[in-house]
């Protein structure tokens, strides 16, 4: 018996409500021929025929997600909005997204992944190879080529920032910081010979 809000399955032959039916607008109903279920099935089966995997489908509680990376159902306060997905939620669950964006921010800053910047910490003995007393936590790259020089402290990093990576300023600074008095000699007017 068919009523106006069931229809017919046409592969598993059950009699199911509209609600079991994804929407197709080219037929006459406005309903796919094969219900959700039996969709599913058939485009794992053809997926699998390709050599495809299709990732499993997981029952999951009003309310919540299931992050693909750590595997775990959460409810949606642990997730960040995203208007773009069908849901209205990110693909992944805040520590997890966390982290995926933290490795992609270094492989595309500076070249390195987060374990090849712990290696660098590890062969620093984690201190800061400058001031040898913090702990070093900051990529210091140089910035015409890109190439990773070491981990620094926050200080000494941004010391080199604002000497803007000039070792003759370093130099300089050094000296004014050991007492050796920088007084430039007038040699012609706007012209100085710096001291060496």
């Amino acid at each position: 018996m068919n009523d106006a809000k069931s229809k017919r399955c046409s592969r598993c032959k059950r009699t199911l409500p509209h609600g079991a039916f994804a929407g197709n607008r080219s037929t006459e109903d406005g309903l796919q021929a094969y219900c959700r279920n039996c969709s599913a099935e058939y485009y794992r089966q053809r997926q699998e025929a390709k050599g495809r995997a299709v990732r499993p489908k997981f029952e999951v509680p009003e309310g919540s997600k299931r992050c693909p990376q750590c595997e775990t159902i959460k409810p949606f306060a642990d997730w960040e909005r995203n208007s773009t997905s069908p849901d209205g939620w990110s693909s992944y669950c805040r520590p997890c997204r966390a982290g995926r964006n933290r490795e992609s921010y270094f492989k595309r800053k500076y070249g390195i992944t987060i374990s090849e910047r712990d290696e660098l910490i590890a062969s620093q003995a984690g201190v800061c190879p400058i001031c040898l007393a913090a702990s070093a936590e900051h990529v210091d790259h140089c910035h015409e080529t890109g190439r990773v020089r070491g981990v620094l402290c926050f200080s000494c990093n941004a010391a080199l920032g604002q000497l803007k990576d000039r070792p003759d300023a370093i130099r300089r600074a050094a000296a004014y910081l050991e007492g050796n008095v920088w007084k430039p000699t007038l040699v012609a007017q706007g012209v100085y010979r710096l001291p060496s």
